[in-house]
């Protein structure tokens, strides 16, 4: 049996349209945030709304599918690994960035409707 050491899965909502860059090699590369929304109820009884934020990149023919199909707002899963990063800023400092490199995707469902302004 294989063991799966790094994995994650979350569902949530596209942040903003996918950003696509393609290099050189043919390769094509696409990042977006992911908003994953908990609700719950504190121990007064008040409805709480907990919103993460998450860095999402793809590669390939995963990369190709999001770019034809994500849009802002859609609800949809993914299924990836947590992938941890080095890069210099412009200014020449040293920082890190954590993503989520996605290996397969699901699409949930069309953009939140906003039922409140329809009463």
């Amino acid at each position: 049996m294989k063991q799966i050491k790094n994995r994650i899965v979350l569902i949530g909502r596209a942040g903003q349209a996918p950003e696509i860059k393609s290099y050189d090699t043919g390769r094509k590369r696409a990042q977006f945030s992911l908003a994953v929304s908990e609700v719950y109820y504190d121990e007064k009884g008040d409805k709480v709304e907990c919103t993460q934020w998450h860095r999402v990149a793809a590669w390939g023919k995963v990369a190709d599918f999001i770019e034809k199909f994500v849009h802002k707002g859609l609800e949809l899963a993914v299924d990836g690994k947590l992938s941890t990063r080095s890069y210099e800023d412009n200014d020449g400092n040293k920082r890190h960035t954590t993503e989520v490199l996605v290996s397969e995707i699901l699409l949930l469902g069309g953009k939140k409707k906003d039922y409140a302004s329809q009463k």
